[in-house]
């Protein structure tokens, strides 16, 4: 089983997180993709975040249409700091017969080095789909001096390119400014039943 792993605050998940999910399934033929909400992320450490189980709503509103789809609760049912070796030690543990394949942006690959035990991390996962942003330079002869053990795990996603991201979406909202079509519609009418992000960030 090719079982994909994509990490997030999710604050709010919007159609580029869809975009990003549908192209690794396609493209990693991936039979199932976790979507792994972190309660508390340790590189985000003075953000305001929308409460736990209002985020949860809203990945849940994601995935329940979709059967490749699963919420994750390997970071919801466990005590801070989250860090990715962590997750994917336990997942690899609960599905011994999968290979693990990662997903995360060129920013986050740029900066694998810096995090913790970036080397045992890297050892553990099978694949890392790389969604490559445009303004992420990434030194590919760095990152594999700095982790040999990277060189045969890197696909780089092919998507579309778009420029969406929650702390836009959450300005949006804040300033009354349109943000309908960047959200699903289950998404955008968890916000506004629960006020979100009219009055912080």
């Amino acid at each position: 089983m090719h079982l994909g792993i994509f990490g997030g605050t999710f604050d709010p998940p919007h159609i580029g997180h869809l975009a990003l999910a549908f192209e690794a399934c396609h493209q990693l033929e991936l039979d199932n993709l976790l979507w792994v909400l972190t309660p508390c992320p340790p590189h985000k450490p003075n953000q305001p975040i929308t409460p736990l189980q209002q985020r949860i709503e809203m990945v849940q509103a994601i995935v329940k249409n979709e059967p490749k789809f699963e919420l994750s609760r390997v970071e919801i049912d466990r005590p801070a700091p989250h860090f990715a070796v962590d997750t994917v030690e336990i997942l690899g543990d609960k599905y011994p017969n999968a290979r693990l394949v990662y997903l995360l942006g060129g920013d986050s690959l740029r900066d694998l080095p810096f995090w913790r035990q970036a080397q045992k991390f890297t050892r553990l996962v099978d694949t890392l789909g790389v969604m490559h942003r445009p303004r992420a330079s990434i030194d590919l002869s760095a990152l594999k001096h700095d982790l040999p053990n990277l060189r045969e795990k890197l696909f780089f996603i092919e998507a579309p390119l778009l420029q969406i991201s929650s702390t836009d979406i959450r300005q949006r909202v804040r300033g009354n400014r349109p943000y309908r079509y960047l959200l699903p519609p289950l998404v955008d009418n968890i916000i506004i039943k629960h006020g979100l992000y009219a009055s912080r960030f």
